[in-house]
């Protein structure tokens, strides 16, 4: 176990303070994904059966004013479904952000390195890792938020599709 915290430790050492940033993005980003999945699975599905029982409850589901409640009752399921999606995303689009962010201090890092030891190969390595490392955690965290909310929005969009689907006008 402490072999795991001395890598973990000397990992975020070696990449900067910006990787504190891309790790709480990232942190952010993955709670709210399964904040999301655990929703779909439990109050989500209340969400529907209630929607489902007070439409299949009402006695005439034809006229104009029982399409209007019916989409009424479909738009009100989505946009609990859709909640926080948008920040997901957003997520997703600032963390190869953060890590170029990560690249130019480390840059930075680099330069000053060559300006005070004439171009010490050992004194800039620290630089060059303070540049890559937060640029690859960018990447990953990227990728793994891309795969995950795509697999999410297709959830989503199946159970959009279902609602839909479900509240049909039949009498």
């Amino acid at each position: 176990m402490d072999a795991i915290v001395v890598a973990i430790r000397t990992f975020l050492e070696a990449g900067g303070d910006v990787l504190f940033l891309i790790a709480g993005a990232t942190f952010c980003m993955w709670a709210l994904i399964f904040e999301r999945f655990w929703f779909i699975q439990t109050e989500h599905k209340q969400d529907v059966g209630k929607a489902l029982s007070y439409w299949e409850g009402r006695q005439e589901r034809t006229s104009w004013n029982a399409h209007m409640i019916r989409l009424r009752l479909i738009s009100e399921v989505n946009l609990r479904l859709k909640v926080n999606m948008g920040f997901i995303k957003t997520l997703i689009s600032l963390l190869p952000l953060l890590g170029l962010l990560g690249t130019v201090t480390g840059m930075v890092s680099v330069f000053e390195a060559m300006t005070y030891s004439g171009g010490n190969a050992r004194s800039m390595a620290a630089g060059v890792s303070m540049a890559t490392i937060p640029t690859m955690s960018g990447m990953v965290a990227t990728l793994s938020g891309v795969l995950a909310n795509t697999f999410l929005a297709s959830k989503v969009s199946s159970e959009e599709s279902y609602m839909e689907d479900t509240l049909t006008m039949d009498h």
